[in-house]
């Protein structure tokens, strides 16, 4: 799973019980920041705003459901990208990307009475998600088992072009904000979900990640 050289002091390469717990425990904070984050209602990440706009133009879909749509569309996509590299235990991809569907909806549900007026209290609690939602990427990190299929598609576009990683999950990015804007001006008129509270996600959560890889290796030493 590790994606970069500095992942590799903070892998467990300890029992299988312990790590798939650390996994479990990762996706569901991860979906938890999620869920807050779009409580607080000033913007949320760009995979999060497309999935969060479907479920506007299609209300009887879940976002759960809707993120495990994308996941499948993303292992596809990489098969199509490097069908001799694909392997049939790249489909065991799919089974976190259901739980992180299913967590997602349960949080979602769970926050659901979550309502906030005041901006500061938004601002606030967008602060307190990112830092949720990347703790949990941390842990599924520090996990080191499987990337869910998002996640495996820009590693295969990074080793089919050789770009710089950085430089292809922004593009990647980018393009499902393009998708989620567009998909908002066809079908409801405005795009829905992307204000400053995005660019905010995309600039703390990497922060956050490198926060805890630097406490973590500091008490591990």
């Amino acid at each position: 799973m590790l994606e970069h050289e500095r992942e590799a002091g903070v892998a467990d390469t300890g029992g299988l019980v312990r790590r798939w717990l650390t996994y479990g425990a990762g996706i569901y904070l991860l979906t938890l920041g999620v869920s807050l984050a779009i409580r607080a209602g000033i913007g949320i990440s760009p995979q999060s705003s497309l999935t969060r706009t479907m479920t506007l133009v299609l209300p009887p879909i879940s976002q759960g459901t809707f993120n495990f749509i994308l996941e499948i569309l993303m292992l596809v996509l990489t098969y199509l990208v490097m069908p001799k590299d694909f392997k049939l235990r790249n489909l065991l991809s799919l089974v976190p990307a259901f739980v992180l569907a299913a967590f997602l909806d349960l949080n979602l549900m769970l926050t659901s009475w979550v309502v906030l007026d005041a901006y500061a209290a938004k601002f606030a609690l967008l602060v307190f998600a990112d830092a949720t939602l990347a703790f949990g990427l941390f842990l599924m990190i520090r996990a080191n088992l499987v990337l869910m299929p998002v996640d495996m598609f820009v590693n295969t576009i990074f080793k089919r072009t050789g770009f710089k990683w950085g430089n292809i999950k922004t593009a990647f990015d980018c393009t499902l904000l393009v998708a989620a804007a567009a998909i908002g001006l066809i079908f409801l008129g405005a795009p829905h979900f992307i204000r400053e509270g995005t660019i905010i996600n995309g600039i703390l959560v990497g922060q956050y990640i490198k926060l805890y890889f630097f406490l973590f290796k500091k008490f591990k030493a």
